[in-house]
């Protein structure tokens, strides 16, 4: 259970993505029922600590705190600085007792030094994973990503990857509903599609022919209940299907279908979440048209049921499941009451208008 998390922070801390762990962590929102945590900054080398913005970092903690830590956060790290060995051991002992490491940024560097991620899947900035590679052969860099989750091991890409991995986190500690409502707070996404690669020196979408991408995008976002495939979004974009294809690749650092599939899935989650909407309805209002398509494609984007994973992140009380636990003809109960039934028709209608 994740109960404290330190951020460990050594001289030239990046200021961002101190202040990332600490805007996901550190902040008190138990106003909103939302989980409060024991969180830290602790300094793992002699004070005063500058951060790379030039101002000072004053904390009383020390290395001794990561003893204790369910889960220790190392923000991006000064690349060509060496993290001291006191903090390499410390990251190994608290894996060995069952603790979690993550990265954001170039903290990878530092997991990389102590040997963590050796076997392993890992990112970091797309402008420094030809550097983590060549470092550290033993590692299997992974550039496209935003984040990967290795079970006690995390690490994340550049900057605002990290917000996504500290959501990511939160989703497998206390389900979506907790992720969400943290991210509403903090007014980001609470997933983002595609990787780095869209990131990446992406070039710029062409305006003057009326192909706007974003205006293509916006217009799937608004309509996900229509039954539509790539090739209306390229003829809606006045291109090609395979231009579109090109240029949206380029764009977004994915495949249309793919993304589009993505989009239709995450609409799927919220409306299991959200609303009393039965797996069939859900199937309608995300445009996959029938219940078989969706738990195809939901089982292989989130390797679990539509009902598997309402079960999961809905909260329900023992005379809602007897009264709503009928069983479909695939095994799933067929409906499941998550919301008050004026509430699910409230969201599920500002859902079908494309609302946010």
């Amino acid at each position: 259970m994740l109960q404290k998390v330190v951020a460990a922070i050594g001289q030239r801390v990046a200021a961002f993505e101190l202040g990332v762990l600490s805007e996901v962590f550190g902040l008190d929102r138990s106003d909103d029922g939302l989980p409060v945590y024991d969180f830290k900054v602790c300094a793992v080398e002699p004070p005063p600590l500058r951060s790379d913005a030039g101002f000072f970092v004053d904390t009383p903690y020390g290395l001794e705190e990561l003893e204790t830590a369910d889960l220790i956060a190392i923000p991006a790290w000064k690349l060509g600085h060496e993290p001291p060995e006191e903090l390499l051991e410390a990251l190994r002992r608290a894996v060995a007792r069952g603790g979690r490491v993550m990265s954001v940024c170039t903290g990878a560097f530092v997991l990389a030094a102590s040997g963590l991620l050796d076997g392993k899947r890992a990112t970091t900035h797309w402008r420094h994973a030809g550097e983590l590679a060549r470092l550290y052969p033993a590692i299997d860099v992974d550039p496209n990503v935003l984040y990967i989750d290795e079970g006690s091991v995390l690490t994340s890409a550049g900057t605002a990857a990290g917000i996504d991995l500290c959501l990511h986190i939160l989703r497998k500690e206390h389900g979506a509903t907790v992720a969400n409502a943290v991210a509403r707070r903090m007014v980001v996404p609470p997933h983002r599609d595609g990787g780095q690669a869209q990131y990446i020196e992406a070039p710029m979408v062409e305006h003057d022919r009326g192909d706007d991408l974003a205006v293509v995008l916006d217009w799937v976002q608004a309509n996900l209940n229509k039954p539509f495939g790539v090739d209306h979004l390229a003829r809606r974009a006045n291109m090609s299907l395979r231009t579109f294809n090109r240029r949206f690749a380029a764009t977004t650092g994915t495949a249309p279908h793919r993304w589009l599939i993505n989009q239709r899935v995450q609409l799927a989650q919220r409306l299991l979440e959200e609303t009393d909407l039965d797996v069939e309805q859900v199937a309608e209002q995300t445009g996959f048209g029938t219940a078989a398509t969706l738990r195809q494609h939901f089982a292989r984007q989130r390797g679990t049921s539509p009902q598997a994973y309402r079960r999961q992140f809905c909260e329900v009380t023992p005379s809602v499941r007897q009264s709503h636990g009928n069983v479909d003809a695939s095994g799933d109960v067929a409906h499941q009451s998550c919301v008050p039934p004026s509430r699910a028709s409230m969201v599920a209608a500002t859902r079908l208008r494309g609302t946010r």
